[in-house]
């Protein structure tokens, strides 16, 4: 494979330049990097489409800290700088410094290639994840998820990324996501698809005398866990359900409706299996606290979406395969010009 000029997949991620969490800086060095490093290890033609949202004025940009690729390298940046007077016309912006989905929908608006991947800063995909998008064997019509395995922030960003995706896979604290042994798309798992989906649930439903049963429980075959750091489809099918849904508010729960809405369109759910996994790197803050009363603490600060609205949400608009219909037709900021750095384009290639 050689250096094409498209580029097959966009990766969108979102941050600012504030350091949040602690040690933004260096997770954020860490995912570049790494990124950089493994699409020219497996030949991966992407961009990476990095949406600064409301940068501070007294600080660098991230386009003047992070790592950049050189010529000749498999990956391209593109840094779309979302200021400071869009940020404040938007609700609760003097308590939310970053609206994480509607930038990312500003990155899948705007995004090259045929595949858009929404992910986080502070990853690392393993090589067997990385390989699979290499092989170009993605489909329309299809959403895409990975499980996340969480990693100590002892992970040293000076080391190579190969020491790093040694030392990611043998300190892994904790996976989420649903797992499925051996390949994803085997005839047995097919096999058992259909016999529980149609033979099982609807025999269930009419004993339990519920007419929506066989929705609900599709619904909940939904692979929600940090589906924020991994949802992966086609730009078509991203355009086809509006992006995420953009709620003015925190962003919890919003990337589950990301899937909810894709399902809901008629999109197939396909989970990579386990060893094809992104490494998430601890940090601090964030709605993921252990102790549960400062958790109820962090809430309390932030408007946040509560999960059986959007359950009820998610089951309507199944039963009508529909949308949720809440996005205007600018969605992503799709009317604004916005400034925009560009590292080892692939229009010059």
């Amino acid at each position: 494979m050689k250096l094409s000029s498209t580029p097959y997949i966009s990766f969108v991620v979102t941050s600012r330049n504030d350091n949040h969490g602690g040690d933004m800086t260096k997770r954020m060095r860490i995912f570049v990097n790494g990124l950089i490093a493994q699409c020219n290890a497996h030949k991966l033609n992407a961009e990476l489409v990095f949406v600064e949202w409301n940068p501070e004025p007294d600080k660098p940009y991230l386009s003047e800290v992070l790592p950049s690729p050189q010529t000749g390298d498999y990956l391209s940046i593109r840094y779309i700088r979302v200021p400071h007077s869009i940020h404040k016309t938007l609700k609760f912006s003097e308590h939310l410094p970053i609206y994480q989905m509607i930038a990312k929908n500003v990155g899948i608006r705007r995004a090259a290639a045929p595949y858009v991947l929404c992910t986080n800063v502070d990853l690392l995909f393993s090589d067997a994840l990385m390989k699979l998008l290499a092989a170009r064997v993605l489909k329309k019509n299809h959403f895409y998820r990975a499980n996340r395995c969480d990693i100590p922030n002892t992970i040293d960003q000076e080391a190579d990324v190969s020491a790093q995706l040694r030392f990611a896979a043998s300190h892994t604290t904790k996976r989420l996501g649903f797992v499925r042994a051996g390949r994803f798309d085997t005839r047995l798992v097919a096999l058992y698809d259909r016999v529980i989906h149609h033979f099982y649930v609807p025999l269930v439903g009419l004993l339990r005398r519920d007419s929506h049963f066989k929705e609900k429980v599709m619904l909940g075959a939904l692979d929600y866990d940090a589906c924020g750091d991994f949802t992966l489809m086609s730009k078509e099918d991203w355009l086809d359900i509006d992006g995420y849904v953009e709620l003015e508010m925190y962003s919890l729960h919003i990337d589950s409706m990301g899937l909810m809405s894709a399902f809901a369109k008629a999109k197939k759910q396909v989970i990579f299996p386990p060893e094809a996994c992104s490494y998430h790197i601890a940090h601090q803050g964030g709605w993921e606290i252990d102790d549960p009363i400062e958790k109820l603490k962090f809430f309390s600060k932030l408007p946040t979406l509560e999960w059986w609205s959007v359950w009820q949400s998610g089951l309507k608009i199944l039963l009508e395969k529909s949308n949720f219909n809440i996005n205007s037709p600018d969605w992503g900021l799709r009317q604004h010009q916005l400034e925009e750095v560009t590292q080892n384009s692939w229009k010059t290639r």
